[in-house]
């Protein structure tokens, strides 16, 4: 266990928020996580504020992580996203908890992806249209589907504005495809996730925030030396990168190398030297060719997707 590391200078100069300083209060547990997750309230009874709280003495041991890291991960990853300004990853702090040492990150209230809008450049006309002319375009194989973000659906009916990902028979042999929306917000998380070499972008992990913004969470196994990308966003694979999103990447490439933030002091006390080489790297490259990478491992979906 490393030592705290310093806060992002973003909030260097806020005052301590609640989720740094308040009481922790669990009231409930998230059972579906791989590693123990609470579901926790900050200052006690009557307070609104919620967050989700995974305490290092939770985490499942991993072959290929060093035990007691995940929470460190999490937060790193935290640090990127809020050093390229994208806002992804909710507020996250590493601070101690009702079971010890641990990982306390803001609560999303998450909406239905149908309510938040597409983002597209060109305003996701042509998926309206069709999903009026046929109901039955656009509809989820998975009943009671939080989102239509990121969905399967038959292979005859994928919804305009849609991206492929991988076709595949269900177990009643219908023929179906993983698509995702060709959407800018998701694109960015997309973009991050190569940064952040994440093996565990499940659709599950993206949020539809208040507000239409999208957030991606559980980022506890991300920046490992070795490249271990898996996710459901490949539908850009080979793809041109926005200008915009490549230089805020190359402007976050220079900030690391040249030190001019306090991000990288902070790196270096959460990962180890060849995961930030590895960070560097990534970085460099995806500068350099311009493209979303395309999948280069045999398992390149994080199981289950969802």
């Amino acid at each position: 266990m490393t030592a705290p590391a310093p806060r992002d200078a973003a909030s260097a100069d806020v005052d301590p928020s609640p989720l740094e300083s308040a009481p922790i209060e669990i009231i409930g547990r998230l059972t579906t996580a791989s590693n123990a997750t609470f579901l926790c309230r900050l200052g006690g009874p009557g307070r609104e504020a919620r967050c989700v709280y995974k305490p290092v003495l939770g985490e499942r041991p991993l072959w290929d992580f060093p035990d007691g890291t995940l929470a460190e991960r999490e937060y790193a990853s935290y640090l990127i996203s809020a050093a390229l300004g994208w806002g992804i990853v909710p507020r996250t702090v590493l601070r101690g908890g009702p079971h010890g040492w641990g990982m306390v990150q803001e609560w999303v209230e998450a909406t239905a992806g149908s309510e938040a809008p597409t983002g597209r450049a060109d305003g996701g006309r042509d998926a309206e249209d069709s999903l009026a002319e046929n109901p039955a375009v656009g509809a989820s194989v998975i009943e009671d589907s939080a989102t239509d973000l990121v969905d399967l659906f038959p292979a005859d009916a994928v919804p305009a504005g849609h991206l492929a990902v991988f076709a595949a028979e269900d177990m009643t042999g219908r023929q179906v495809v993983l698509a995702h929306a060709d959407d800018e917000r998701l694109q960015r998380i997309a973009v991050l996730d190569v940064v952040l070499n994440n093996p565990d972008r499940k659709a599950g992990h993206i949020l539809c925030a208040p507000g239409g913004g999208l957030r991606g969470v559980d980022h506890g196994i991300c920046l490992h030396s070795e490249p271990k990308l898996r996710t459901v966003l490949w539908g850009w694979a080979h793809r041109p990168v926005p200008d915009a999103l490549l230089a805020d990447v190359a402007a976050l490439g220079d900030d690391l190398r040249r030190r001019t933030s306090p991000l990288a002091d902070a790196l270096d006390a959460l990962l180890t030297t060849a995961e930030v080489d590895a960070l560097a790297r990534r970085i460099a490259l995806l500068v350099e060719s311009g493209v979303h990478p395309g999948p280069t491992a045999a398992r390149a979906i994080p199981w289950p997707p969802f």
